[in-house]
């Protein structure tokens, strides 16, 4: 297992620091979209066409951000059977706020006190849709530092996206992600290449301390994410210019040099326009754009057009859609299985498109591969960065495992309960009811989860949570107490075995400890 390394090791610049090993979380059951249309007497197609939405998970009062984060974090552990003490770092992020004193971080230490590891640092990032991206970075720039003690770090992102009734509601979604960050990644950060923007902007936002509910402009919203695409792409494309003139290559950067390209987004259609709008800004920045072959063909007409006028021009974002259709074909278009099923998932939906390329291309595809991120928070704040795929994708290579450990994603997926719009629409009534009571007893039935899974089991007077977990063998436990978690593999119960929905993954049985 690469990442872990003797504290003699370590130089002043560890080597393709980035993404060692991957989990996900999605919620047990569904809605679908098509369903859900004419449940709420909209004309059909409106989510399915209009939104790209076939399904949409959600949580029922069982389960909040931290059973979500207690969940996947246990996954990961077990998947790979890693040691709590193999860990000196633990980020997480979220926008899922259920105290506004108490990190969700600290409530995933309960994981670790077998262990006897309290040396982990860390704690909860928070901005919207970028807390994720925000709390990655800062493993990385860790690992990367003087401060590095040769362990691992983790982040954790998760969240439970729920709108009030009306035509918000069908872009909800839930889960969490769990990944394990140290140097000599398959998935490798490439370092100095990141285009950040940040501005002040009412979008989204969540000022209601009792609600789940956000407040949102929506147009504003569009054009705050737009324009942050806007400039963190030309940032990115400056940061490389810069590069590539330092080797002495003389080369304008285009979508081209992106293997893959993934984006956040609520819903599906807004990545197809994303991909649009980064081929207009290509399309202005060249010199010289040849309009008679090649993609550019017949764009001659928006050659002086300016970005920031163009927003909510039908016109320009139909030429460009169309112009960009067979680049989203091969370069985005795999990465939105997981969203057009299971909606969107704030924090960690990025973490899920990046999953979901690698699932559909073999290794030998995505060995060597630049995949470009583009992760946007309201308020706001996005950051453009590039994933460098390992070149060794032989069998049981670091990339190898890592693939072999997400190939069951489908199973997954199709393993979830449907359920109709009318049980979905009293779940979503009987969260906003209780999410913030005191002296409450959950009323969903934790025969639905997934076996494996976190739940909360009571609320207290004073608005202490305790959580118990799902049997692996699927069999509710007795008692709603903590499970710990054992230091060594040998004690950890196999996934094989006792969760035939997710099998083990291929990788090694320990990691080094430090």
């Amino acid at each position: 297992m690469p990442g872990s390394a003797p504290i003699s090791c370590l130089g002043p610049w560890p080597k393709d620091v980035g993404i060692i090993a991957m989990e996900l979380y999605i919620p047990s059951q569904y809605v679908d979209q098509t369903e859900l249309e004419q449940f709420d007497g909209v004309s059909a197609g409106k989510y399915t066409v209009g939104l790209g939405q076939a399904g949409m998970g959600f949580c029922s009062d069982r389960e909040d951000i931290n059973s979500l984060c207690l969940t996947v974090v246990q996954r990961l552990m077990e998947k790979y059977g890693l040691s709590y003490d193999s860990v000196g770092r633990l980020e997480v992020g979220t926008e899922t706020i259920i105290d506004k004193s108490k990190s969700v971080k600290t409530v995933l230490m309960q994981l670790f006190e077998d262990s006897g590891n309290t040396d982990v640092e860390g704690i909860d990032t928070t901005n919207a849709c970028y807390g994720g991206t925000a709390a990655l970075f800062n493993a990385v720039n860790w690992v990367e530092s003087s401060s590095w003690d040769g362990r691992y770090a983790l982040v954790v992102a998760g969240d439970i996206a729920v709108y009030a009734t009306g035509s918000a509601r069908p872009t909800g979604g839930a889960g969490a992600v769990a990944m394990l960050v140290g140097p000599n990644a398959p998935l490798a950060f490439e370092r100095g290449l990141r285009g950040t923007h940040m501005q002040h902007a009412y979008d989204f936002y969540k000022p209601d301390m009792v609600s789940e509910y956000p407040v949102v402009d929506g147009k504003l919203s569009i054009e705050c994410y737009l324009s942050a695409l806007d400039r963190c792409y030309s940032v990115y494309r400056n940061k490389i210019h810069a590069q590539w003139q330092r080797e002495g290559l003389e080369k304008h950067f285009n979508l081209e040099d992106f293997g893959y390209l993934v984006f956040h987004s609520p819903y599906c259609k807004l990545v197809q326009k994303s991909l649009a709008r980064l081929m207009l800004n290509d399309f202005l920045s060249h010199p010289n754009p040849n309009t008679e072959t090649g993609p550019f063909t017949g764009l001659d007409a928006y050659r002086d057009v300016k970005p920031e006028e163009t927003y909510f021009d039908r016109d320009v974002e139909k030429a460009f859609m169309k112009a960009s259709a067979e680049l989203f074909d091969r370069k985005t278009k795999l990465s939105l299985l997981i969203s057009n099923q299971n909606g969107n998932m704030y924090t960690h939906q990025v973490f899920f498109w990046i999953w979901s390329f690698i699932i559909e291309q073999t290794t030998a595809q995505i060995a060597g591969q630049r995949i470009g991120v583009f992760s946007y928070g309201s308020g706001f704040a996005a950051t453009l960065y590039s994933l460098r795929v390992t070149q060794d994708h032989t069998p049981g290579s670091s990339l190898d495992k890592l693939v072999s450990s997400l190939s069951d994603l489908q199973d997954r997926l199709n393993s979830r309960k449907k359920v109709s719009p009318a049980v979905f629409s009293e779940n979503m009534k009987l969260r906003e009811e209780t999410h913030h009571l005191a002296s409450y007893v959950p009323r969903g039935p934790v025969e639905d989860l997934f076996p494996g899974t976190w739940y909360l089991t009571r609320v207290d007077e004073k608005h202490r949570r305790e959580y118990a977990r799902r049997s692996l063998e699927c069999e509710v436990q007795a008692e709603p107490e903590l499970v710990r978690s054992s230091t060594t593999p040998e004690h950890i119960p196999s996934p094989v075995k006792k969760m035939p929905r997710f099998p083990a993954a291929t990788g090694p049985s320990a990691a080094v400890s430090n």
